[in-house]
């Protein structure tokens, strides 16, 4: 095979572009024998293939500007767009993907079937659960039991997730 393969997946794999891959000289006839991603991957990960560094080209009035507002300057209201909630961040998707994470583990627990997980997943789109705790309340409303333990089963597996 050629280098120009070696390249084009060094490329993908670490999400630059091929002008960045760089092929140390030592390494040219491993990279050019190479012929799965896998092969690549190990020249990767033994650096033999790299990427330069990238180029963060800003201009004197973009860092004079980010000092000013590191000091609090250029933040007021005319520089404002959208009401103090948009601004905050989009809280409502916050909300609705910890309850749907919250669902599809009391599925996988088997805590809810099919037919009830699919109402709840409904309730918690149309905005019904104010929070976790909520939905959780609800669930014990109508019947089914979550224990503590069960909570910290549930807390570990989301904390797995965004790891």
């Amino acid at each position: 095979m050629s280098i120009k393969f070696t390249k084009r997946v060094a490329a993908e794999i670490l999400g630059r572009g091929e002008n960045t891959i760089r092929i140390k000289s030592s390494s040219l006839e491993d990279s050019g024998k190479a012929l799965t991603r896998d092969d690549v991957r190990k020249l990767v990960s033994s650096g033999g293939v790299y990427a330069l560094p990238a180029k963060h080209n800003l201009s004197l009035n973009g860092k004079n500007l980010r000092i000013r507002r590191s000091q609090g300057r250029s933040r007021g209201a005319g520089r404002r767009h959208g009401t103090r909630k948009t601004r905050m961040g989009r809280l409502w998707e916050k909300k609705i993907r910890a309850l749907r994470v919250l669902l599809f583990i009391l599925k996988q627990m088997r805590k809810l079937d099919n037919k009830s997980f699919r109402r709840y997943y409904l309730l918690a789109k149309g905005n019904t659960f104010a929070d976790k705790r909520s939905l959780l309340l609800r669930l014990g409303d109508d019947g089914i039991k979550i224990t503590e333990d069960e909570m910290k089963q549930i807390n570990e597996q989301i904390k797995k997730m965004h790891e």
